[in-house]
C-alpha cells in the first residue's frame, strides 16, 4: 500500500486560519527565533535552514504582519523616528533614508513629532515607545541632543540611534554629521573669493547643529585672521520667515555685508526675498550661501551654493544600525562628511 505524505502546510491550510509564526516554526522544525531571523534577513542563519523555512512560508502563504509578529516576540517590528525640527524637507529626507534601510526587511517606520520645550515630552516619547512596542528608535535633532531622552530609552530597554553634529554617545548609537566642518568650508570658500565683510544668519542656538555651524564658521574665519563682528551675527529660527527678518536687519543697515552665510537653505531663501525687494543683485552685489543642499537650493534663482549634508544617507544608516545589530561594529564608525556644492549665488565682491 502506498502512503501519501501530507504537505507541511496541509494542516494549516485545512483549518482555514492564517498561519502564524508559531506554525512556521513547528512545520519547519526550528525555533521562533530562527524564523524571526529569516524574516529579517539575518546573516546568522544557515542557507539550508533558510531555504527550508522559506519553502514552508510559501507553501502556507505566510506573510508576516509587523504588529502580529510583535505580539509573539513582545516587541513589534516597528522602528520609531522621534523628531523636533522645524525644517520639513529635512524630516522628509530623513524618512526617505530610513525607508531605504527598512525596505524588504519586514520592519515598518512610524514617526513621532514632539516639542522638546514641552515639560512632558519625554513621557510622551516613553508612551509612544511602550505602546507601539518599538524595536528601536531613531532620534533626530534636536531630540537627539537631549541626554535625558536617551537615558529614558535605555531605562525601558529600547534600543536607539542618535543623529547629531558631534559624538554624544557610544559609537554604535551615533551617526555624526560633522556640521562644523561644512561651515568651515564655507568660510574658506568666501575668503578665497575675496570677501572679508561676511554676515552670518544662524539657527536657534538651543540647537547643537546651530552652535556647531556658527563656531565652525567663526573659527575658520579667525584662523585666516578675519574676525566676525557680533553685529554681523543674527540668530534666526531655521525658517523662511526668520530668514527674512534677519536679512532685513543686515541689509537695511548703514553698511551691508558683501556676503551672507545662512545656517540652512530656507533662511537663505528669506535673504533672496529681501534682496530682491531692495534691488540688491545676487551674486553681483551680495553673495549668499546656504546649508543642507535641499531641493530648494537648485530651485532658487540664481541657484544657491550650499553645504550638502547627505540627510537621506544619514537616515538610512541610523535605521540600519537598529535592525542589523550584527553589523554594528562596521556601522558604529559611520559618519557623514558634508561638502560644499558650488552653484551661482556667490562671486568675488565688487
Amino acid at each position: 500500500m502506498t502512503v501519501r505524505r501530507k504537505s507541511a502546510g496541509s494542516d494549516a491550510a485545512a483549518s482555514g486560519k492564517a498561519s502564524t509564526i508559531n506554525d512556521i516554526a513547528r512545520l519547519s522544525g526550528v525555533s521562533k527565533k530562527t524564523v524571526s531571523r529569516i524574516i529579517n534577513d539575518s546573516p546568522l542563519v544557515r542557507k539550508d535552514t533558510r531555504d527550508r523555512v522559506e519553502a514552508v512560508m510559501r507553501e502556507v502563504g505566510y506573510s508576516p504582519d509587523p504588529m502580529a509578529r510583535g505580539l509573539a516576540f513582545r516587541k513589534s517590528f516597528l522602528i520609531g523616528m522621534v523628531y523636533d525640527n522645524p525644517t520639513a524637507q529635512y524630516i522628509v529626507n530623513m524618512q526617505y533614508g530610513a525607508l531605504d534601510a527598512l525596505r524588504d526587511s519586514g520592519f515598518e517606520l512610524v514617526v513621532h513629532p514632539c516639542d522638546s520645550r514641552s515639560p512632558g515630552y519625554i513621557d510622551g516619547v516613553r508612551r509612544f515607545a511602550q505602546q507601539q512596542k518599538l524595536h528601536g528608535v531613531m532620534l533626530v535633532p534636536r531630540a537627539s541632543e537631549d541626554q535625558a531622552l536617551a537615558d529614558m530609552l535605555a531605562d525601558i530597554d529600547c534600543r536607539y540611534t542618535r543623529i547629531a553634529s558631534v559624538a554624544m554617545d557610544e559609537p554604535s548609537r551615533m551617526v555624526v554629521t560633522h556640521d562644523r566642518n561644512g561651515a568651515a568650508e564655507v568660510a574658506d570658500y568666501l575668503l578665497g573669493l575675496g570677501h572679508t565683510d561676511i554676515a552670518l544668519i544662524t539657527g536657534p542656538q538651543a540647537y547643537r547643529s546651530a552652535i556647531e555651524r556658527t563656531q565652525g564658521f567663526i573659527e575658520a574665519m579667525a584662523s585666516k585672521g578675519v574676525q566676525v563682528p557680533k553685529a554681523r551675527v543674527v540668530e534666526a529660527g531655521y525658517t523662511f520667515e526668520s530668514g527674512v527678518a534677519a536679512a532685513e536687519k543686515l541689509l537695511f543697515g548703514k553698511q551691508r555685508p558683501t556676503a551672507i552665510f545662512c545656517g540652512n537653505d530656507e533662511m537663505a531663501a528669506g535673504v533672496y526675498k529681501v534682496a530682491m525687494r531692495a534691488g540688491i543683485a545676487i551674486p553681483r552685489q551680495l553673495s549668499v550661501i546656504g546649508f543642507d543642499d535641499s531641493p530648494l537650493a537648485s530651485r532658487l534663482w540664481p541657484s544657491l551654493t550650499s553645504v550638502r549634508r547627505h540627510t537621506r544617507d544619514t537616515g538610512r544608516i541610523a535605521a540600519a544600525m537598529l535592525i542589523q545589530p550584527e553589523a554594528a561594529v562596521a556601522l558604529s564608525a559611520a559618519s557623514i562628511r558634508p561638502h560644499l556644492i558650488i552653484r551661482d549665488s556667490a562671486q568675488p565682491p565688487e
